[in-house]
């Protein structure tokens, strides 16, 4: 995709911007334990994930293939796939 460095930067912007409690240590994601006391993926999380993929898709078809992809469609309760 061709706008990858781009919706980096608009990803560090946005979530540099709030302030929000991120785990990131120099700009890396901190790994997930696996343990029932990990962090789940928040509502804010699969909006800004949504708005980089259609940021860098390169049509309708492309974002609707890519949201499928990384479990970021929302199913028939209004919860995506990477929130379970």
């Amino acid at each position: 995709m061709s706008g990858s460095l781009e919706v980096r930067q608009f990803l560090l912007r946005h979530e540099g911007a709030d302030g929000g409690s991120n785990n990131y240590a120099g700009g890396v994601p901190a790994q997930r334990s696996g343990h029932a006391d990990a962090q789940r993926v928040s509502d804010d999380q699969v909006r800004r994930a949504r708005l980089a993929v259609a940021m860098g898709a390169e049509g309708v078809e492309d974002c609707a293939q890519l949201l499928d992809m990384l479990g970021l469609t929302l199913d028939e309760d209004g919860q995506a796939p990477v929130q379970r």
